[in-house]
């Protein structure tokens, strides 16, 4: 995010942070286009949490992949 335009001394971003906010912003987007975890349609908590790992299981098994 860039520095507020009255700020008289330029603040100097947190790579690090930033970075992993984008990563984490990402990943709730795809979560977003699963539309059966989106929707809820499981009637526990857990079946949903179990879908939500999954999800996650298969985003992360995506990356994986291509970085290998």
């Amino acid at each position: 995010m860039p520095p507020r335009s009255s700020s008289k001394v330029p603040e100097h971003p947190d790579w690090r942070r930033y970075r992993d906010r984008n990563r984490i912003e990402r990943m709730f987007g795809f979560l977003k286009h699963q539309r059966r975890i989106a929707t809820r349609f499981e009637k526990t908590a857990l079946s949903h949490l179990s879908l939500l790992k999954l999800a996650a299981a298969k985003l992360w098994l995506k990356h994986f992949a291509i970085a290998t």
